[in-house]
């Protein structure tokens, strides 16, 4: 893996250890930041993630993997396949913090939902982590704006599960996800797969980015600051469009 490489690796890897700890509310109101980071998130949707399943429909077309020839739009499906896998993952969630909060008080989900949930995203950090190896091609630049989409994007995710676990995700589940990158990252250096494989696992990961991104960083408008959002979305939009 390259430097730059090896640098998002560690990087996404201590947000999730540490900065997503810090108390962001110190510094600047949380509806602001929240709102901000969802404007910079839908940047990344629109012009990084829609543009590479557009890419990643043409070059499946053409896979002959025998479980997705057969369909007309396998990416957006797989897309799909992604975005329901992770709702239903959250809804289980919410719906063990509320019978956990009836039944013992406690406003955080049982322990078994607990290591369903951290189990589903560590395997999306391994996928992020692998996919990384992908980055060597691209310049210093766009890997810091990637950085920057990510380390906001695992911000606002750590935000949700802190919120669904509590101490439980603290004491574990934070360092499974930091691991996860780092062996994914590992995977990607050791293990090559074909592109169309590489572009189906991208075309999953995608579905459950623009879930996190519409559930988790999309502020309801009694929780928001449409400027900071605007704010977030124009700067990191121009910057793309500059690169």
């Amino acid at each position: 893996m390259s430097g730059p490489g090896i640098a998002l690796v560690v990087g996404l890897a201590f947000v999730h250890a540490f900065v997503s700890k810090l108390n962001i509310a110190a510094f600047v109101s949380e509806y602001q930041w929240i709102s901000f980071a969802g404007g910079v998130s839908i940047g990344y949707v629109f012009l990084e993630i829609f543009p590479e399943l557009s890419h990643a429909q043409e070059a499946l077309e053409h896979s002959g993997i025998p479980a997705i020839a057969y369909l007309e739009n396998h990416v957006y499906v797989l897309s799909l396949l992604g975005l329901l896998v992770f709702y239903g993952l959250d809804s289980l969630a919410l719906n063990s913090r509320q019978r956990n909060k009836i039944e013992n008080n406690q406003d955080k989900t049982h322990h078994t939902v607990f290591w369903i949930h951290i189990a589903a995203f560590a395997v999306l950090n391994g996928i992020v982590g692998y996919l990384l190896q992908e980055m060597s091609d691209h310049s210093l630049v766009q890997c810091l704006l990637f950085f920057v989409a990510m380390a906001l994007h695992f911000f606002i995710v750590d935000y949700g599960l802190r919120e669904h676990h509590q101490t439980p995700y603290d004491r574990y589940g934070r360092w499974l996800l930091t691991s996860a990158i780092i062996l994914g990252a590992i995977a990607g250096h050791s293990l090559h797969l074909s592109e169309a494989a590489i572009l189906a696992v991208w075309s999953f990961l995608a579905g459950s980015i623009i879930l996190n991104i519409l559930k988790r960083e999309l502020p309801d408008e009694q929780q928001s600051c449409f400027a900071s959002f605007v704010g977030g979305t124009a700067l990191y939009t121009i910057l793309l469009l500059l690169v």
